[in-house]
Order: C-alpha cells, then structure tokens, then sequence
C-alpha cells in the first residue's frame, strides 16, 4: 500500500498492469482515487444484508418449533406447517428474477434500497400477524403471505446486493479481495444462521415456555433490526464503478449466452449439487439431538445444541475466505467439497458406532467438520435446490434398518461432494484478483467483434 501526500487519500496500487489500453482514458479501479474508508464501506453495505437474509431464512425454523408447540396437531398436521417455512423459497426466486432485471437495465444501488426496504417492512408485518377474530387460520395465512414478500426481499440481494459486493471489491487492494467479499457474503450468512438459533434460545428462557406466544413474535421482530441498520449506508451508496463502466442499454442475448453457457452451466451444476445436500441436511441434525435430549426436551436446549450444529459453518467459512486468496476459489471450492465427501463416507461407514449415546461426542465433531468443509467450499455461494428436501426423504424411507437410514443420506450426499470437486478441478476456470475487470475486457471485445456498439455502454452512455 502506497500514500501519496497528507493532504491527498490514501489509495491502493495494484502490482499487476491493467489490461485495458490507458488511451481509453479509464483508471485502473484499483488506483481511483479514494481513501481505504471510500473503498471499503461500499463493499460492506453491499453485502451485510445477507445477514438480515441469513437471520429471517434461519429463524423460521425455530419459530416453526414454538408454534408447533403452542397449537399442537392444528398446527403441525396442516399445510401452513411446510407453507410458513418453504414458502419464503419461491419469493426468493420471484426476488432473484425480479430485481436480476431491475440490477442490470436500471441501478443497482435503488434495486438494492427496495429490497431492503422489503425486508423490513415485511419483517414487521410477520411479527405481528393476526387473522380476523383471532384465527388461528387466518394468522397463519397472513404469517405465509408476509413469509413470501419477506423472500421477494431476500431474492433481491442476490442480484443487487452481491453483484454489487463483488464489483466494489475491485477497488480494494490486490490479494485481499476475495476474503473481504466472502466475509460480507456468505459469512454474514453462517453468522446470521448462528443468530437465528441463540436468539430463540434466549427468548425461550426469558419469556418460559409458558409464553411463547410473546417468544416468537419477538424473534421475527428482531429480524427488523438487520435491514433497518443498513438503510442510511444503502441510501448513501453510489453505483459500482465497475457497473458504470460496463453498464449495457441493449442485450443481446445470443451472445451472451454463446459467450458464457460453458461456464455458467458449470458453476451451476456445482451449485445445485451442493445444494442438494446442504439445504436439505437439517433434516438429519434431530438424529442425534433426540439421541442427547430425549424425545421432550425443554425448548431452549434444542435450539442451544442447533446453535452449536450452527457454530460449525463459523471456521469453515473463515477459513474459506482467506484460502480463496491464497489459493484461489477454484482450488478452495474443489479442496473442500472433496474433503467434506471423504469426511461424508467416513461418517457412513462409521454410523452404526457413532450414532449411538456412547459415542455422540464424536458424532457431532465428525458431523460439525463436515459442515465447516461445506462452507469453506462451496457454500460461499447460495442457491435455491429444493430437490434434495423430497429426495433423501426417499432414500430414508426405503432403508431397511435404523442404520441405513443414517447411513443413506450420507452416501448419496459424499458421492456427490467428490463429483462437484472433479467438475470443479477440471472444468472450472481459474479465478484471479481481477477476473470481473478481465471478464469485461474479454467480452467487450467479444461484443465488437461480432458488431455490437460498445460505445453505447456505460451509465454516462445511457
């Protein structure tokens, strides 16, 4: 890091040259001139939203329990249930598509200002749900449909929030890029899941079991607190330099996709194989918290030892973040879902003796790496795989022993941990410092030479 005089900011010097020709009169994004708060706190409040979005998807889980436990069969025996906790997925996607359009043909820094705005009213409104004459029908209705605005909200951080994160870090210093990203990403998002699980806790010891009523609404309403701690810094931003920069008035699509399907088709084979198993593994946890806690335990210890199931992403995460830089994503993502598959068959074939209340303290370290490896792996990047929530399920129902359907999801789950690191060590291009500056180049170039004005990109163009 070089300063120039006292009276100028402090600026980052990249080492390497920039690849685009100085006569177009651009700066490398690296040497704008900036100080290390201009260059920082954009990148922040780009992506610690996903916090907010880690805490209300995280929360629901526990809030699900508390209303189980308050209205009993009338709850758990009907579709509100399932509705309250998947429904917030399909939002996501509506989210995702909605403000993926809006990032790229309008801003996006105002995509990300109403997404978050979203999430906060709507957060608001699910803490306080009430049907008409108090029905419990009518409640739940309402909670549903605030569930899936809640998920337009989170859909929206994706295509604003992180993009976004990840343009802002090309103006910070070289070799620290990718941690700082994943740091405001995706850790924001273990951190939250973490959260989402003490606060519960928490609320069940202060407010007892005899009020959980009060307890649930609580935790949703806190879920106010993320989005609203963000709107000034959100309000305050200003479009990604890189944004600027490239910013498309028309699409052509066809080169778009001719330009980049191979590897699109690649990254998301790997998402969604990862996601097969990540989002459906929560299944499994109660395995073993019924083995410790019986079948009635208090509800403050169930959500203390999800706590701790939690805790496990924290390492792995952090880890990941600054692996990324050392080593690279592509080697970071390939190095820990093979290890997590390796861990996956081991806790296979070791099930029968771990799963059991002599051993349970290993169970759950061997079971916290496995996850710590997902996370410094792959799970810097979230999807939307609903697949592997009906598939296991199967898998379990057609065991023909306690053992089995243990063992099963494991299999399956480590067979495709190895095959997402073989996709991801051979057909994965190498990410560097300055790959979306680099990206850009390559497909300007790709866009002139098959007779697109360039000229008419950029904010200033438009």
């Amino acid at each position: 890091m070089e300063k120039t005089e006292k009276t100028e900011p402090e600026t980052f010097v990249s080492s390497e040259k920039d690849p685009r020709p100085m006569e177009d009169g651009l700066v490398p994004l690296d040497q704008v001139p900036k100080g290390r708060w201009e260059r920082s706190w954009p990148t922040i409040a780009c992506g610690a939203g996903l916090f907010s979005d880690g805490y209300l998807n995280g929360v629901i889980g526990q809030v699900n329990t508390m209303l189980g436990k308050i209205y009993g069969d009338a709850y758990s025996d009907s579709t509100a249930s399932q509705n309250v906790s998947a429904i917030a997925f399909a939002g996501t996607v509506v989210g995702m598509l909605v403000f993926g359009w809006t990032s790229d043909h309008w801003s996006r820094k105002w995509s990300l200002f109403i997404s978050t705005v979203i999430l906060f009213i709507f957060a608001a409104l699910a803490a306080g749900s009430y049907g008409y004459n108090d029905s419990l029908g009518g409640m739940l209705a309402a909670l549903t449909a605030y569930r899936f605005f809640i998920g337009i909200g989170i859909g929206g951080e994706y295509p604003a929030g992180s993009v976004s994160c990840a343009e802002n870090t090309g103006e910070l210093k070289e070799g620290h890029r990718n941690r700082w990203f994943i740091m405001f990403t995706n850790f924001q998002i273990d951190f939250a899941f973490v959260i989402s699980a003490f606060v519960p806790m928490i609320l069940c010891l202060i407010f007892t079991e005899d009020h959980l009523r009060a307890a649930w609404r609580m935790a949703l309403g806190l879920g106010v607190i993320p989005p609203l701690s963000l709107l000034y810094l959100r309000l305050k931003l200003d479009e990604p330099e890189e944004f600027k920069r490239e910013k498309m008035a028309k699409f052509p699509i066809w080169l778009i996709i001719k330009f980049y399907w191979w590897r699109l088709s690649v990254v998301s084979l790997i998402w969604f194989v990862y996601d097969f198993s990540s989002y459906s593994f929560g299944l499994y946890s109660s395995q073993f918290l019924t083995l410790i806690l019986g079948d009635s335990p208090p509800l403050w210890k169930t959500f203390g030892w999800t706590t701790l199931i939690y805790l496990f992403y924290i390492p792995g995460s952090a880890l990941g973040a600054f692996a990324s830089d050392w080593i690279g994503p592509k080697m970071t993502l390939a190095i820990g879902v093979g290890l997590q598959g390796i861990v996956g068959f081991i806790m296979s074939g070791c099930y029968e003796w771990l799963a059991t209340e002599k051993y349970m303290g290993a169970f759950i370290v061997v079971y916290g790496v496995f996850l710590a490896l997902g996370e410094f792996g792959p799970g810097d990047n979230i999807g939307l795989s609903f697949v592997g929530t009906y598939v296991l399920p199967i898998a379990v129902k057609n065991a023909h022993t306690p053992v089995e359907k243990g063992q099963h999801p494991f299999f399956i789950s480590s067979a495709l941990c190895i095959f997402s690191a073989v996709v991801a060590f051979f057909l994965l291009p190498t990410i560097n410092q300055d790959t979306i500056t680099h990206e850009d180049e390559r497909f300007r170039a790709y866009l002139e030479e098959h007779g697109y004005d360039t000229t008419s990109m950029g904010v200033s163009a438009n």
